[in-house]
Parts: C-alpha cells; structure tokens; sequence
C-alpha cells in the first residue's frame, strides 16, 4: 500500500464519487477507479467501499479501516514535515517526552537560549501523555520528563533534578475559595472533589484520605483537560501538582496544606555524551534553580 493509494481510498469516503475523488486527485478516473480495486483485492484482502454507479460508500469494515488510515495519513505528514525542517537547518536533534506542555514551564525560554549558543540543533518536545517512559526505553526520545519515584528502577540511565512540585487546589475565579491563601481539608467539605485521571500516586493517596471522611463528594475524570472542562462548568473543583499549571490565569491554584510534593526530574540515556544534550539539561536546570519564588 503506497501514500497515493492511501490519498485516493481517504478522498473517495470523503467524496463518495470516483469521478470527484479522481478530479481532486487531479487523475483520470480509470486509474483512480484501478487504484482503489487494487487496493482492496491485493492490499487489504477485503471490500473497502460498496459501489453503486459512480458513487461508493464505506462498509463497515472499510468505515474502520478509513478511520485508522486517516489517522495513520496524519502521522505521516507530520513525519515528512518534521524531517523536511530538520534537514534544511539542523544537524542534529534532541526530543524530550513529557505528558502534557505544561510540565516544563522554562521549555520554551530554555530552547531560546540554547539556540543562541547552538543554533544547529533542533530541540523536539513529544507530548505523551501515556506510554512516555515505554518511548524513552526504546530510546525513541532522548530525555524524559517523570517523577523521581518512577525511576528506581531504570537501568541505563541518569537523572537530572530539577524541582519540587507542590499541590494545588483548582477553581473557578469567582468560587469563594479562590479568595484563600492555603486550603485545609475543611474547605473541602460538602463540594466535589474531580479524582483520577492518572493522579501521581501521592496525590492518589490524598485523594482517597479525603474521600473516606465522606464529607467530600466525588467524580471520576479521565484526564486532567476534562477535568477543566468540568470545573469550567460548575461541576467541581480539584486538587493537581502545581507542574500541571499553565500560568494563563483562567483558574485559582490555591496551595493545598499538606506535606506531599513532586519531584520532578528529566532521565537521558546514560551512553548519551553529546555535548548539545549537556549544555540543554544545564540551561534548564539553572532556570528552575533561579525560580525560587516562582509557584511549582
């Protein structure tokens, strides 16, 4: 299955007309007619749409087999884009895993500095919510954003402090308790608590603690994005590590009166010397080091 194939199969269940799908393929309709034949007779071994006159329609086995190569299509553009970039300017390539954007709030100033001094190497940070540390073993990236108690146990590898993370409780701006200055277990009680959403284990904790007083109320949340989806719309409130926090102002983070932190560290690949690397990890570690006013 070539990328021309893939075009014409995802352009005809967007068109569901071979003579449109081959106009915007800018071919004639006999060899985007043959393409999409071959595609299902020899490539896949099954019948991706159901013809009727000029027209197609997807079956049920083509509507999901469409849907992944819409997704697969995507990566691969992205993968031509991030190679042509990569190749017209830099010689070399640094990629950090971290679960949401946030996580590294010097990144950006970090990058910036470093480019000053090295202009020649590309810093690529891979948003990975799930499967971060599966990546990095496979040493599919180079750094990797994780807690410190999530590394005792990686072989191979070197550690990198950077801070602290402390908890916070998120709110609406206008709830009453954005006017606090530190939140106590007993602010907490009669409101909603948003739990789960891969929650670090010390905040796990904290949140069953809270729950078994049952004077909290609770709700299970996928993720940290729908949770601030759902507090945006009245339906709770929630406790997060204060890495977690994009600084936009849209909410209250009020410090939470508990003893549990983050340690938030970056780990590289032990065998991995490169000067860029070096200088990268120095950069940013002093940043949080001159940070220490700034809320974590």
């Amino acid at each position: 299955m070539n990328t021309k194939q893939i075009d014409y199969c995802i352009e005809l269940a967007r068109t569901q007309n071979f003579s449109r799908g081959a106009e915007n393929m800018f071919v004639s309709q006999p060899t985007f007619s043959y393409q999409i034949k071959l595609l299902e007779e020899e490539e896949v071994g099954f019948a991706i749409f159901e013809r009727n006159g000029k027209g197609a329609s997807l079956t049920p086995a083509g509507k999901q087999f469409v849907s992944y190569l819409s997704l697969m299509r995507e990566e691969l553009k992205r993968a031509i884009e991030q190679g042509q970039n990569f190749s017209a300017k830099y010689k070399d390539n640094i990629s950090i895993s971290l679960p949401v954007r946030q996580s590294l709030y010097f990144l950006p100033e970090t990058i910036r500095l470093f480019e000053e001094q090295m202009p020649g190497i590309q810093i690529t940070p891979v948003f990975q919510y799930e499967n971060g540390l599966d990546h990095f073993l496979k040493n599919e990236t180079d750094l990797l954003f994780e807690l410190r108690e999530n590394t005792k146990q990686l072989a191979g590898t070197v550690v990198h402090e950077l801070f602290h993370s402390h908890i916070y409780l998120i709110v609406n701006r206008d709830d009453s308790l954005a006017k606090k200055d530190l939140i106590c277990e007993e602010d907490l009680y009669d409101r909603t608590l948003m739990v789960g959403g891969g929650s670090p284990v010390a905040l796990q904790r904290l949140q069953q603690h809270l729950i078994s007083t049952g004077k909290i109320k609770y709700f299970n949340s996928p993720d940290h994005d729908t949770t601030l989806t759902n507090i945006a719309a009245g339906k709770g409130i929630c406790l997060a590590p204060g890495f977690l926090n994009d600084h936009s102002g849209q909410f209250a983070w009020i410090p939470y009166d508990c003893k549990e932190t983050f340690n938030c560290v970056l780990v590289s690949h032990k065998n991995d010397a490169r000067e860029g690397l070096s200088l990268f990890l120095n950069i940013l570690t002093e940043l949080y080091k001159d940070a220490v006013a700034f809320p974590l």
